[in-house]
């Protein structure tokens, strides 16, 4: 297959393009930077987004894109980022359309980045792919405006899924380092009131359920990219302690992060109970279906 990926040199982007390559796909990378890359084998990249390139023009017939990009959201919220988080995604979706409404073939598939923070913040609802949006923030407000602005793409007969990433857990990049670090020093506890749901993922089943989603004609519209058990954080932060053999003891006030952190704060201060409802139903099975599990995994390799 030709696969498109932006955000192919991010976490998710790079594994993923890691894991088709050897597969025998050719990746086509939509970046800003082609003059720091270079193509390998079965790896071509392509500038996008600027006023004197136009990607349709040098791709092939495309199977699949994965929308990826974005700007991060692991930086403190100033009202600046908090813009370029929205735009930089709204931007990138609607670019990514143009090029497909301009292509001859269109693509069988789009799979369209999101998040988990689409369902809102809560620590008693269960959510499944079924679930309303409930109080609704920032995140809930991005995650909206991004589906919708790529659901425009059903509308040129593509079948377009919604990938709703949670806690994705990696030993080298992410949120498992930080997270890992103040254990690693002796000083790793709860966070806030513990209560907050963190739906994790490995990144090994994050990679396996977008190629379910790219070769399973059936999947469609939101998928909920989590692992079948989430933890409270009380719970993780203990298993995390164990894993590494270290304790969990020293508690982190809540008004602490949100003094250092500002509005970011919210993404380990508050969570939601998500399940991945719809690919399991479709006969997804999971490599690391217990945080045990993936921490033994993560912490051994």
């Amino acid at each position: 297959m030709n696969i498109v990926i932006t955000g192919g040199t991010g976490l998710i982007g790079s594994t993923l393009t890691g894991y088709l390559t050897e597969q025998g796909h050719h990746i086509y990378i939509l970046t800003r930077n082609c003059k720091n890359q270079q193509n390998k084998e079965n790896i071509t990249f392509v500038p996008w987004l600027t006023t004197d390139h136009y990607p349709e023009k040098e791709l092939p017939n495309i199977d699949a894109v994965v929308n990826l990009a974005g700007s991060s959201i692991n930086k403190r919220w100033t009202s600046q980022h908090k813009k370029a988080i929205l735009n930089s995604r709204i931007q990138a979706t609607r670019e990514v359309k143009r090029i497909i409404s301009e292509m001859n073939k269109k693509p069988d598939v789009l799979i369209n980045a999101s998040a988990i923070g689409y369902y809102g913040i809560s620590n008693q609802t269960v959510f499944t792919e079924d679930s309303l949006p409930q109080n609704r923030d920032f995140l809930q407000d991005v995650c909206e405006r991004w589906e919708n602005e790529a659901s425009k793409a059903e509308e040129m007969g593509i079948r377009t899924v919604y990938a709703r990433f949670g806690l994705i857990l990696d030993e080298r990049k992410g949120a498992l380092p930080k997270i890992m670090l103040p254990y690693k020093m002796f000083a790793g506890g709860t966070i806030g009131s513990g209560k907050q749901w963190y739906s994790w993922v490995h990144l090994r089943d994050v990679i396996q359920m977008l190629v379910f989603a790219i070769h399973h004609k059936e999947v469609r519209g939101a998928i909920n990219v989590t692992a079948p058990q989430p933890e409270q954080m009380k719970d993780f932060g203990k298993k995390l302690g164990h894993a590494i053999n270290r304790p969990h003891w020293a508690p982190v006030p809540a008004v602490l992060l949100k003094n250092v952190l500002g509005d970011m704060s919210q993404l380990v201060l508050k969570g939601q109970k998500v399940l991945p409802d719809k690919l399991m139903s479709l006969g997804y099975t999971f490599t690391y279906p217990t945080l045990d599990e993936a921490l033994q995994d993560l912490i051994e390799s």
